[in-house]
């Protein structure tokens, strides 16, 4: 999640001006998670995450294509599930291919400097048993644990150049983050902080 130099500005004088110890209310765009997502978990050859087999194999179950949205309280995440099944047999799959939506959403929550996600639930699966028992444990697994942000470690390095910047070195101390809440097409982040600045 970069931020732009207007942004860190604006970020800069926030924390700078807020009183040690206090209140802080940062925001995560729901661009800054999708590219999170796609940068965790999706970066491999074609923009897939193979759950079964690989770039060069023949017969491969893998996802693609993620979108996330915010949807009431949950974050949505729907991928694009393909997959060439059946037999390898000369380099080629002797079976079936498909191309399947798949959906998971999952809750926010806030731990210490975690951002994270909670009760992930399938929404749409495949009705393919196969697929099912790859995808699932993925799902419900790999995207939730690819989307937690340590929030900290964000602020830290967006205050690292500080000093070129404002001309005063301004540190993260603490951060510890209370509630995560979606806000219309933004996650809202709740926490106390402590700041100094030499």
């Amino acid at each position: 999640m970069t931020l732009s130099p207007s942004a860190f500005a604006a970020l800069l004088v926030l924390l700078a001006a807020m009183p040690t110890g206090r209140a802080v209310e940062l925001t995560v765009s729901r661009q800054a998670l999708e590219r999170t997502l796609v940068q965790q978990l999706f970066s491999g050859p074609g923009g897939r995450y193979y759950l079964k087999g690989g770039p060069q194999s023949p017969c491969f179950i893998a996802t693609e294509d993620p979108h996330l949205t915010f949807s009431q309280d949950r974050i949505v995440v729907r991928v694009r599930t393909v997959a060439r099944m059946g037999k390898a047999v000369r380099g080629a799959c002797l079976g079936v291919s498909l191309g399947l939506p798949a959906q998971v959403s999952m809750v926010p929550d806030g731990e210490g400097e975690i951002i994270g996600f909670r009760d992930a639930q399938l929404d749409k699966v495949s009705d393919r048993r196969e697929i099912n028992f790859v995808l699932a444990p993925f799902l419900r697994g790999e995207v939730p644990k690819s989307l937690r942000v340590n929030a900290a470690d964000l602020l830290r390095k967006a205050l690292a150049g500080s000093t070129a910047a404002s001309g005063y070195k301004v540190s993260l101390d603490r951060l510890k983050i209370h509630s995560v809440q979606i806000d219309g097409d933004k996650l809202v982040v709740d926490a106390d902080g402590e700041l100094s600045m030499q």
